[in-house]
This record gives structure tokens, sequence and C-alpha cells, in this order.
């Protein structure tokens, strides 16, 4: 791997090329002032001398950002020097929050080397984003959300998947969980997904022109082994940043506890809201449910504390609770609602039966007592003592 890296430093600063050596110079003389305050950007004390922290910080910096723009450059389709299938292997590499180069670091190696228009947080954005979501370096977050100056690569993917938030006025205490995504649909939610790059872009609501339904909309997830490390680490960065809002950290709590069995992983990949790789919805359950373990959630700062109060209100509301009631009860299974559906419709057919007698019979002029009778079979309607003595009554009415 060092190699080639070598490989990409040198077509970087190309010595061959216009302004290479010189190039090369200044960003070696602006890295050496940057040194002292890349090392204060690590927790651990940097062992490394000058020269070798140095040397480190221009050839990886180096390799990054060829790697982007050649990546770019290509279409996404390949680069040279690198086999398809060390792609997604490297994607993991730079993700990893103990592989972090500070961002002004490489900031500042593309501000020497950049020839076009392109941003560094655009391209970096294009190479990563389909940790998260498989083919999808053509339809990536086209915008960056910082609330503070950019740390490095891993901030920048996690700033392009969050919605636009407003400060703290935006936020606020979120008491409790969501209720999961079999509650919430027995309850009458209607859960659906929308096309959207940024994944913790999560609302709640009315649907269109129908007050009554409440619908749940969720961007996609894509799960599988390696995207659990992609939220480990930005949940893991959120940790360590004091001034970092826990949005990524709300966002794999929400899921925790939308997912709580595979029943609800059944629900979810139905609805388009959750797509797998795994080899079953029991193993997606445990990925989400101990990304969720292993961290304390902040219910103090949550941008969903808003749609998640508001759902959890209308489950614990009386019409939500009787339609959730009726569901368990009469279609839990499809034995069940087929029975309740039989006995539905035999019942309005019954009822539709007897209006429609009672209609036929009453031009007769029959007694709503007789219509009764005949309706449900006590009395034969072909010969009923009734009408002869209502026939005997007509007859004597018209005699006097």
């Amino acid at each position: 791997m060092e190699d080639i890296k070598m490989r990409f430093f040198r077509r970087l600063f190309d010595p061959s090329g216009p302004n290479g050596s010189a190039k090369l110079d200044e960003a070696f003389k602006e890295l050496e002032s940057l040194q002292d305050k890349a090392r204060e950007c690590y927790a651990e004390k940097i062992k490394f001398s000058s020269d070798e922290f140095l040397e480190i910080m221009m050839i990886d910096g180096s390799f990054i950002i060829q790697l982007l723009r050649e990546f770019s450059e290509s279409e996404f389709n390949k680069v040279d020097d690198l086999s398809r299938w060390m792609l997604p292997t490297i994607r993991r590499e730079m993700i990893m929050l103990e592989n972090q180069i500070p961002l002004f670091v490489l900031t500042k190696l593309y501000e020497i080397t950049n020839n076009g228009n392109t941003s560094l947080e655009s391209l970096a954005l294009k190479f990563l984003y389909p940790l998260l979501r498989s083919g999808s370096s053509k339809n990536f977050p086209q915008t960056v959300k910082a609330d503070f100056e950019l740390q490095h690569l891993l901030d920048i993917l996690r700033s392009g998947v969050r919605p636009v938030i407003g400060g703290r006025d935006q936020r606020g205490s979120q008491t409790n969980m969501i209720h999961t995504a079999t509650e919430l649909v027995e309850s009458g939610v209607k859960i659906k997904t929308h096309d959207t790059p940024k994944l913790l872009d999560i609302r709640f609501g009315n649907k269109l022109l129908k007050k009554l339904v409440k619908e749940l909309t969720i961007p996609t997830l894509h799960i599988s082994d390696h995207r659990g490390t992609v939220f480990r680490n930005m949940v893991a960065f959120e940790k360590c940043h004091k001034r970092c809002y826990p949005d990524v950290t709300t966002y794999m709590f929400f899921f925790n506890r939308l997912i709580n069995s595979p029943k609800d992983v059944a629900l979810l990949h139905q609805n388009g809201v959750l797509n797998h790789s795994l080899g079953c919805d029991e193993e997606v359950a445990e990925v989400i449910n101990n990304i969720a373990k292993e961290i304390v959630p902040d219910s103090s700062e949550s941008y969903l504390y808003k749609a998640v109060n508001e759902a959890n209100e209308y489950v614990g509301s009386r019409y939500a609770k009787k339609r959730a009631s009726m569901v368990r009860n009469y279609f839990t299974s499809w034995v069940v609602g087929v029975t309740t559906a039989g006995a539905v419709f035999a019942l309005a057919f019954t009822v539709i039966q007897t209006i429609c007698a009672v209609y036929q019979h009453k031009r007769k002029g029959k007694s709503l007592f007789t219509i009764f009778l005949e309706t449900f079979g006590f009395v034969d309607s072909s010969n009923s003592a009734y009408d002869n003595d209502n026939n005997n009554n007509n007859i004597l009415e018209s005699k006097t």
C-alpha cells in the first residue's frame, strides 16, 4: 500500500509538470507551519519526530487528495493502480476515527494543487457516500451543513447526511422513545420512505389532504456489517467532540427503538425504509440494537424531539388505542383476518337484504311485523296467515 501512496504522491506533485517542484516546496513549508496545530488534534501524544510526522501528513494527505480527484474525473468508474475490490476497503479505512487527518491539512494541500472549481467537501462526499448507500456516487448530498468548522473526512460524511437544522431552538428534550414500527402501524400511522440523500431527515405529520391519517417518513437506510462500522465511528466522534450535536446518536437510538423484533424489520423493509444484505431479519435487528448498546443518548438536544413527541401523542390518543386493539384482536394473522372480514361481509349482506325486503314488502302494503317474520323465515311468504287476515280486513273495510 505504501508503494501505491507514493505513486499518487508523485502524480499530485509531478516534478516534470509545470511548477511541480515549486508546489512541492510550498506544500512542505505550509505543512511545517501547521505541524503543531495538527499534533494537538490527536488525543494521544504523537511519538513521531518532526520530520517523520511531516512526511506522514504529506504522503497520506497527497494520496487522499489525488484519489478523490481521480475518482471524480473517472466518473466514479475506476482509478489507476487500484483494483475495484480495493476501493470499499480504502473507504472504510478513511472514515475510521483513529485514521483521520486534520481537514485543514488536506485543505491546504488541495488549495496548493487545485486547478478546478469543485470543493474538497464535494469530492469527499462523492467518494465516501457509497459507504452508506451502495452505487450512490452520482446521488450524494450536494451541501454540507456544519455547526462548526469541519474537522476531518468523517465529519464531512456525517455533516453531509444531516438535514438542515437550526441551532438550539430546533432541538429539545425527548423524554420518551418512539414506539416500535409494529405499534405505529397498528395505531394507524403510515410509514413510508422519501428520496433524499440526507439520511437523518425524518418527519412526522398529517398525510396530504387527510388530517386523520398520520405519516412517518424516513429516508431509506441500507444496513450491512461495514455500515454498522460507519455509524459507530460517527457516534464515537459525536461523543468525543464537546461542541458536536449528537444527531447521529439520536438517529441510531430512534432506529433502535423503532426496531425491536424481526417483525419490525420485515415491516420497514416492505415499506422501503430498510434495505439490508444480511442473512435474515434477526441479524438486522441485532446489528442496530448492538450499536445503541454501546452509547448513552443525550435526550436534551434531540433534533427529533418534535417528531417523536407528536408520534407518541397520537399513539396515546383514544382513536389510535382502539384501532390498535382491533388490529391485534382481529387481524393478527391472515386466518383471523379472513374470518373477521367474512363475518363483516355476512353482516353487511344481511343488512342489505333486510333493507331490500322492507322496501319490496312495503310496496305490497304489508306490516313491518309481517315483513320481519317473512325475512327471517318464520312465516311462508307465499301463504301467510297474516296476509289473509290483512286481506279479510281490507274486504270488510271496503264493504263498510
